[in-house]
């Protein structure tokens, strides 16, 4: 039995988080929902406009927000932001920011690979790497976000993004397996139907000009137990739950935020 009462329990106060792909949609949402929690943040983004409208919106709860600017699809650049961390290193890390874009298998080449693969598997790792190097004597919280599509993949072209997920899938468990005795918990957010600017671009684009495609959109809907697309704050306090002392003793888990659909 704890001690702490569930305020307690749900508090990140004296806690500093990173959340990256934070100047908005899902990980803008986390980052709203940590700092009413009391977290200080480091926001990370490379959308520089809409992070300095961000951290200004956050520093109402009080709390401290760093934004810093940054190209995940660069090592050099994620190396650098760490170097400015020293000293102040996150005990939280949300590794959020990524990209889908839509392309059929057959026209993938070299350079939109590894550009998927930069941002969406590689920059994690990276990240990762760093989170635990600086605090190897201290633990954190670390919590990946994966997506439904790397466990059931329903939408056409996006092979190449399902692989990039899959991969953070197994990182996330591996990780946990390896820094569970480093007092490390790493876990893993699968979203499903997240309603985002980003995702309404995405699907704008995706149905442009074909309108048989609408019955894939038809399909994954119908396939939704709670019959709605969700929100990003919805998945702002399945991160929450995670970050904060309610799931101690939770590591190496996939908490799926979708409605249901990996059920159905």
């Amino acid at each position: 039995m704890t001690d702490k009462t569930l305020g307690e329990l749900v508090s990140l106060k004296g806690r500093r988080a990173l959340i990256t792909g934070s100047a908005a949609g899902i990980g803008k949402a986390m980052a709203a929902r940590f700092a009413e929690a009391g977290a200080d943040l480091v926001l990370v983004d490379i959308d520089e406009k809409k992070l300095k409208e961000s951290a200004d919106e956050l520093r109402e709860w009080g709390v401290d927000v760093a934004p810093r600017k940054v190209d995940l699809s660069k090592k050099a650049e994620i190396d650098a932001l760490w170097d400015t961390l020293k000293g102040t290193d996150p005990d939280t890390l949300v590794n959020n920011a990524g990209i889908y874009p839509f392309r059929d298998f057959l026209d993938i080449d070299e350079e939109f690979f590894e550009k998927v693969y930069a941002i969406n598997l590689e920059s994690v790792l990276w990240m990762c790497q760093h989170m635990i190097e600086a605090r190897k004597k201290k633990g954190g919280v670390i919590i990946n976000v994966g997506s439904i599509e790397a466990i059931l993949p329903f939408k056409k072209g996006m092979v190449h993004y399902d692989a990039s997920k899959a991969g953070v899938i197994g990182l996330t468990r591996g990780l946990a397996r390896d820094f569970g005795d480093k007092r490390f918990r790493i876990n893993v957010l699968l979203p499903g139907g997240i309603v985002t600017p980003g995702t309404k671009g995405a699907a704008t684009e995706f149905f442009k000009g074909n309108v048989g495609l609408a019955k894939t959109a038809y399909d994954f809907m119908a396939r939704i137990p709670l019959g709605r697309l969700g929100d990003p704050d919805e998945v702002a306090r399945a991160a929450l739950f995670l970050a904060c002392d309610l799931s101690s003793y939770i590591t190496g888990a996939l908490l799926a935020v979708d409605g249901g659909f990996l059920s159905a």
